[in-house]
């Protein structure tokens, strides 16, 4: 089995290539559930980059994305595979009265009735894949146990049509935004890997390679301005997608440097609950001298 790493430097320098700056926490273990062909539980805050390590270990490492999406009442059919019974049902009665009911029913359970959904897709992949189960903690508990199974021996039983197995061993990431506990079958059979929000530094960094036009003063401005704002008793705080949002609002308005006004007319970017923008914009009064901070 080849290998995607040659070690953790590389995985740093690679993910760096994809606009994702990775600490050494996240590259070893990203290098190292490819060398032991294990999943990986990406758990943390809601818009930490979970998903977004992911889609970029996937780029950088020339794979397939297959995604499944979960939500509360996925099922095997809309996870793993269903038949097509629209298009069995045209095949019975086409078939009329001349084909005896064995001839039909090895017919209507092949793989030209089959609908392949992401876990199978990924199973049978001839290709590199790399297979995202995004916000797992909302499977239901006997979904999260099909997905064990799975994961388990890399292969499923289709009663149909056998055994199917993987020719490969994907990457497999699976996020959760630790809206509960998932079960301890499942982590003991998964690396794991919190990613909480960025510190000052690296979150100024994430502003400077992913926003164009940005300087590095208002990326610091923005960056510390947001830190203060998670300090806040918030329903949610900002997301680094959020601050990127806001980061390139300034810069489409022309902004230089944050002032009180200017962070109050804009704060929508990165707050999405009335009491949060009215708890920031109070900060902002209160406070206006440390949005100018030059943190020096």
């Amino acid at each position: 089995m080849s290998h995607r790493f040659e070690d953790v430097a590389s995985v740093r320098t690679m993910l760096a290539e994809a606009k994702y700056l990775a600490d050494e926490g996240i590259a070893g273990i990203v290098y190292l559930a490819d060398r032991l062909g294990k999943p990986i539980i990406v758990e943390g805050p809601a818009g930490t980059g979970k998903t977004e390590l992911a889609k970029c270990v996937a780029e950088v490492t020339g794979a397939r994305l297959i995604r499944l999406q979960c939500y509360e009442g996925l099922d095997e059919s809309k996870a793993l595979y269903e038949w097509n019974y629209k298009k069995q049902l045209l095949r019975i009665q086409a078939s009329g009265d001349d084909s005896g009911w064995s001839e039909i029913e090895d017919d209507i359970f092949s793989e030209e009735f089959l609908l392949t959904r992401p876990l199978l897709e990924a199973i049978r992949a001839e290709d590199r894949v790399l297979l995202l189960v995004d916000e797992v903690d909302r499977l239901e508990v006997e979904t999260e146990a099909l997905l064990l199974e799975i994961l388990s021996e890399y292969q499923v039983s289709i009663p149909e049509l056998g055994t199917v197995a993987a020719t490969q061993v994907p990457l497999v990431f699976l996020t959760s935004n630790a809206t509960r506990e998932l079960s301890e079958a499942l982590k003991r059979r998964c690396l794991y890997l919190y990613i909480d929000y960025p510190d000052l530094e690296r979150e100024r960094e994430i502003v400077l390679a992913k926003v164009p036009g940005v300087d590095a003063n208002l990326a610091d401005q923005v960056a510390r301005i947001v830190r203060s704002i998670r300090q806040l008793d918030l329903k949610k705080s900002p997301s680094v997608s959020e601050t990127l949002d806001w980061a390139r609002t300034l810069v489409l308005l022309g902004i230089n440097k944050v002032d009180a006004q200017s962070a109050t007319d804009t704060v929508n970017i990165l707050l999405k609950y009335r009491t949060d923008i009215d708890k920031a914009v109070k900060e902002f009064a209160d406070r206006p001298d440390d949005l100018v901070d030059d943190g020096t």
